[in-house]
């Protein structure tokens, strides 16, 4: 092809070539509906031309150039052909008829090419963009324009394209944040049309990409209404296992929404999701277990998870689980899917979730999750059942060691193990009770308020209140609950507590001493069952006080 220097040379060459190829092709004799439809194409290309040539950055951009270059090549294609055609020089009909529809399909592409450039507003950006990032390995000027190369990915062939990702990949590493802001509507859709590239090379590639922009989370919303989710599942399917990876972080990413999870569900992700936690490498399976925790938080979504037999398989993982991580999603997700349903209780109960719930509060592993699922199946799995499982002594290592939240689900646990009074003198055995009124002491609300529930159920039973008695923790701590404050939520369980206990002088002595009858003066004046009762019974003990001194 000959070489000129101008933008301006090109495009004459180009029109000149138009005219000539017309020409050639009116000419063939055979083949006449491929060749009809191949002159209909070429006569639309000096309009797409003129369009582009008028464009202000034309003669600015070597996108141009190249665009009139690969225009020039694809008419001389046609030039030759139609020269080969009317000579019969060609090798066969069926190899002619393959030929000539690759010919029209370079048609197509150097129109729509064309057409991109003069629509999209590519020529404008890439003109006038001054984003380059210095010092850059991908070029042998030592700078690279990004807006060039996101243009890139929309025109030319697929190896064209693929050279343009390999830079916007190293440029994404290079600088990430230098990137993100470029990226349009019409990039990030031919970054999804690229995920069903034939190549497995380009495919993994753009995958690696497009996990990078989700895990950035700048442009999720763009991702999905450009129809990324349905390759992403397709590659966890059937992808390579960096393809399976990145596709999985990606979904991972996206299924925060939970408008997203929807459609990730819609898409007929859920069986490849599961397939990718039974045989993905651990990242992989890390990644997709955490994606079924998000969906499980999705209400509507908990049936449809259940039907796909998910229930099963965060319960394999559990016992089985790749990283640790893995088995806290996945006790993450039965937690969410025993929320409020009670067949799904009864599902993972059947499934021997009990065990493996167990099981995993013996493994270091955060508590919380699994405390919180067992919290969820008392009355799906008998109480004897959980007691005689080893449920207690777990339950008092949590109460012991383990974070606010997961001693608050522990708490709470214990609350609805303790259904009768044979079981509370168990709980009140099992040594829980100091615990519990150290409990009564915690800074968060939420933690003192079920500590209070706690101990107020187990007082039921003389045992444990002669216990909370003896404890010198505990009238202080019980009295400070009686704060009238909307913040404090205990105080009804507070003064049940204290009603129990004011049956002993002493402990009425202690409550005085410590402020109780301001308190529940204030408390008189709501709806709290007791409080009214409470203070009189302390009044009348302080007014026989000061008459016996006097």
């Amino acid at each position: 092809m000959v070489d000129f220097q101008s933008t301006e040379e090109w495009l004459s060459y180009a029109n000149d070539l138009v005219s000539l190829a017309v020409e050639k092709a009116l000419a063939v004799n055979g083949f006449p509906g491929r060749w009809k439809t191949i002159v209909s194409k070429l006569e639309q290309i000096p309009n797409r031309l003129s369009d582009l040539s008028s464009h202000p950055c034309f003669s600015k951009n070597k996108l141009c150039i190249e665009q009139l270059q690969a225009v020039s090549k694809t008419l001389t294609e046609s030039i030759e052909m139609a020269e080969k055609c009317s000579k019969d020089e060609h090798e066969g009909k069926l190899r002619m008829q393959s030929d000539l529809d690759a010919l029209s399909g370079k048609i197509d592409l150097n129109l729509r090419d064309c057409g991109i450039l003069i629509k999209t507003g590519v020529l404008g950006e890439v003109a006038l963009s001054g984003c380059t990032l210095s010092g850059f390995e991908g070029t042998s000027h030592g700078s690279i324009n990004v807006t060039e190369l996101l243009a890139r990915l929309q025109i030319g062939h697929l190896e064209a394209k693929h050279k343009a990702l390999d830079s916007l990949v190293d440029a994404m590493k290079e600088d990430e944040k230098t990137v993100l802001p470029l990226l349009g509507r019409s990039s990030i859709s031919a970054l999804v049309q690229l995920l069903t590239a034939t190549s497995p090379r380009i495919r993994e590639k753009t995958v690696t990409l497009i996990c990078t922009l989700a895990e950035s989370g700048g442009c999720d919303d763009l991702l999905v209404s450009e129809g990324v989710l349905p390759p992403l599942v397709r590659l966890l399917e059937s992808g390579s296992s960096v393809g399976r990876e990145k596709s999985a972080i990606a979904l991972e990413r996206l299924s925060v929404s939970a408008e997203i999870g929807r459609s990730i569900v819609g898409h007929g992700g859920v069986q490849p999701l599961a397939e990718v936690c039974f045989s993905g490498d651990s990242v992989s399976q890390a990644s997709t277990t955490c994606t079924l925790k998000n969906l499980s938080a999705v209400p509507d979504l908990r049936q449809t998870l259940a039907e796909d037999g998910i229930v099963k398989v965060m319960i394999d993982v559990l016992d089985s689980g790749l990283l640790l991580v893995s088995k806290e999603n996945a006790a993450e997700c039965l937690r969410n899917l025993t929320s409020s349903n009670d067949d799904l209780k009864r599902s993972v109960v059947n499934e021997g979730g009990v065990h493996g719930l167990l099981s995993y509060l013996d493994g270091g592993l955060p508590p919380e999750p699994a405390v919180r699922t067992i919290r969820n199946l008392v009355g799906s799995v008998s109480v004897e059942t959980l007691i005689s499982l080893g449920l207690l002594p777990r339950l008092i290592h949590v109460l012991n060691s383990g974070s606010t939240g997961a001693q608050k689900a522990a708490t709470e646990t214990l609350c609805r193990v303790s259904d009768s009074p044979e079981t509370k003198k168990l709980v009140g055995e099992s040594g829980c009770i100091p615990i519990l009124i150290k409990l009564l002491e915690a800074k968060p609300n939420e933690v003192r308020e079920v500590a209070a529930q706690a101990v107020a159920s187990l007082m039921t039973v003389p045992r444990n209140a002669r216990e909370v008695k003896r404890d010198a923790r505990s009238v202080p701590s019980l009295v400070q609950l009686l704060d009238p404050s909307p913040q404090n939520t205990g105080k009804k369980y507070a003064v049940c507590c204290l009603g129990v206990l004011s049956t002993s002088n002493k402990c009425r002595k202690l409550m005085i001493a410590y402020g109780a009858i301001g308190y529940l003066k204030k408390l008189t004046e709501t709806d709290i069952i007791g409080s009214k009762k409470l203070l009189e019974r302390l009044q009348r003990g302080k007014f026989t006080s000061l008459f016996g001194k006097n």
